[in-house]
């Protein structure tokens, strides 16, 4: 089956923690710290692969992830990074957040990779944490966090016209006369089940792709039969081509059939009526003298004021084809020669946090509670504790970064002294 959506759930790799050693050779009994950086996450990468036209691999594999980095180890070395993981997908997949339906990212016009979620960033070793007042830490950096999104895949052909029209007007036919396609042909509803895409040559180097958009019906719109899957495909085309069956041989009225469909693509999306309309009525083959006429002119005047063009052809003949072709490639000559390109709407942003270590450990020897780390040597930088608001704000960093609930489970009891370098304090609730 064709698939032309696929829901799948994607996650960078984790940053590899920093580790924490000391030098440890012999006749060196106080080496420095020498605990080497974690490595960094593996990213997920998108990138266009031309010689694939489906998402069916996705329907199969539904969950991506990225290689974790490793923790850095002694001696100062460098934890390996984690393997990058890289998604093939067809030209035109868009891929958008699956809570929001928002578009995050376009694979329409992309030549070179893209990386989605970016792989977190590893810790540093307690090499880095050396100060004046703390000569041996004894903590390191733990590696950033990774990323991790479920998103919606779709394909949506890219094509410079789509070709529209109810069942059984002739659409294949007309597909498989003009261009290299080889669409499958029969006289019953529904026979194209996927988007058939064909390029038509015209003289002097000129042409144009064109697909067969099937399944567009009343109701198609509100997700009735197969419409929704289809409609999707022809927000790329820049020229639409009405297809109807001018001759009526199953009853149809082809003034309606266009109005019907026009107003499907309307409610999808209104922006698609903005675009060059030409409209082929078929079948011609089945009339004859005034009848022809009669047909053809009824259609005419009806969108004569809109500025849509009537050409009568006979996909099976070829009647009317080339006079059909060169209008379209006049009308595409008009129009932006770029694909359409969603734009994003959804950007992926790692939340904000600080991840520098801490620790908050008992001194048996001192009899007393040491909490040290680079988070809490800088907060007291820059806070000011002889002032009222300062002491609230130290007050609200213990608690928020739970440093008084880790004391409170390794047993501290009020009046028991906490140390942060410099500073020395005893403890009440």
């Amino acid at each position: 089956m064709f698939a032309d959506r696929a829901r799948i759930f994607i996650k960078s790799g984790k940053g590899g923690d920093g580790h924490v050693s000391f030098r440890r050779e012999l006749y060196v009994p106080n080496g420095g710290p020498d605990g080497g950086d974690g490595g960094k996450g593996g990213d997920v990468i998108f990138v266009v692969d031309e010689g694939l036209n489906t998402l069916a691999d996705f329907r199969n594999v539904r969950k991506y992830c990225a290689g974790n980095g490793q923790e850095g180890s002694k001696k100062k070395m460098h934890g390996a990074n984690g393997a990058d993981i890289i998604l093939k997908v067809p030209p035109g997949t868009v891929v958008k957040d699956a809570e929001t339906g928002k578009v995050i990212l376009d694979m329409s016009n992309r030549k070179d990779p893209v990386v989605l979620l970016k792989g977190g960033r590893g810790g540093k070793g307690n090499q880095h944490y050396v100060t004046p007042t703390m000569q041996a830490p004894k903590y390191a950096q733990p590696g950033q966090r990774s990323q991790e999104l479920t998103v919606d895949l779709e394909l949506k052909v890219i094509a410079d016209v789509g070709l529209v029209g109810f069942p059984n007007v002739g659409k294949s036919t007309f597909l498989s006369r003009v261009t290299n396609a080889r669409p499958k042909i029969a006289n019953y509803h529904f026979t194209t089940l996927n988007p058939n895409l064909g390029v038509v040559d015209l003289d002097g180097g000129q042409g144009f792709v064109i697909a067969d958009i099937p399944g567009i019906i009343e109701g198609a719109s509100e997700g009735i039969g197969l419409g929704l899957q289809f409609l999707r495909h022809i927000e790329r085309t820049k020229v639409i081509v009405h297809m109807v069956d001018a001759a009526g041989v199953e009853g149809r009225d082809p003034v309606a059939d266009i109005k019907a469909i026009n107003a499907e693509l309307e409610a999808y999306n209104p922006d698609l009526l903005k675009r060059p309309q030409v409209i082929a009525a078929n079948k011609i083959d089945a009339l004859y003298g005034e009848g022809l006429e009669e047909a053809i002119e009824k259609i005419r005047a009806e969108f004569r004021e809109e500025g849509i063009e009537v050409y009568p052809i006979s996909a099976v003949s070829g009647q009317g084809l080339k006079e059909l072709l060169w209008h379209i490639n006049e009308l595409l000559s008009k129009v932006d020669p770029e694909p359409v390109v969603f734009e994003t709407e959804f950007t992926f942003e790692m939340p904000d946090i600080s991840n520098e270590p801490f620790t908050v450990e008992y001194d048996a020897e001192a009899d007393e509670y040491v909490v040290e780390g680079p988070r809490i040597e800088r907060m007291l930088g820059y806070t000011n504790l002889e002032s009222e608001k300062g002491f609230e704000f130290f007050q609200n960093f213990l608690k928020t970064n739970k440093i008084l609930e880790q004391l409170e489970e390794l047993g501290i009891q009020e009046g028991d002294t906490v140390r942060m370098y410099g500073l020395a304090f005893d403890y009440y609730k």
